[in-house]
């Protein structure tokens, strides 16, 4: 599993881009896997994944996106700069609309990058899971906020 998901706030692929095919086979890699394990082959895949305690790898990727922009945020990975505030500074806000007239082919490709692709995610979070003081912290919180809503 770790090497399915090396570095993969960097690459993450979207569907938006056309990358259906990548995304279903790296999730396809840890489908097959899980069906090896005993007692497991025949239960539905969302069931193997309960049994095991496992999440699909695209809800790794977006936790693992709200992770490092909580790290960014709070100056721990030294990429602050990146993200912008809402007045209240409580939201983030898209870095296309700061920019103003930006050609429709960057504004495609900027979509990609974790500040777009984590804003409306990061946005809908409560505000105690968002001011969580230690990285930990928002973990726990994230989990049971996430709990809650399923």
């Amino acid at each position: 599993r770790p090497h399915l998901e090396y570095g993969v706030q960097l690459w993450n692929p979207s569907p938006e881009h056309g990358n259906w095919s990548l995304i279903l086979s790296l999730e396809s890699v840890q489908r097959r896997f899980t069906r090896l394990i005993d007692g497991m082959g025949q239960l539905p895949y969302s069931e193997r994944l309960g049994y095991l305690q496992l999440t699909t790898l695209a809800e790794r990727r977006y936790r693992g996106d709200l992770i490092e922009t909580f790290k960014a945020l709070r100056g721990i990975n030294g990429l602050k700069h990146i993200f912008n505030f809402s007045k209240n500074r409580h939201n983030l806000i898209s870095n296309l609309k700061i920019k103003g007239n930006i050609p429709k082919s960057i504004q495609k490709l900027h979509r990609g990058f974790i500040t777009e692709r984590v804003r409306e995610i990061w946005n809908k979070l409560p505000i105690d899971v968002r001011d969580s003081s230690t990285v930990d912290e928002f973990k726990c919180k994230l989990e049971s906020f996430k709990k809650d809503c399923i």
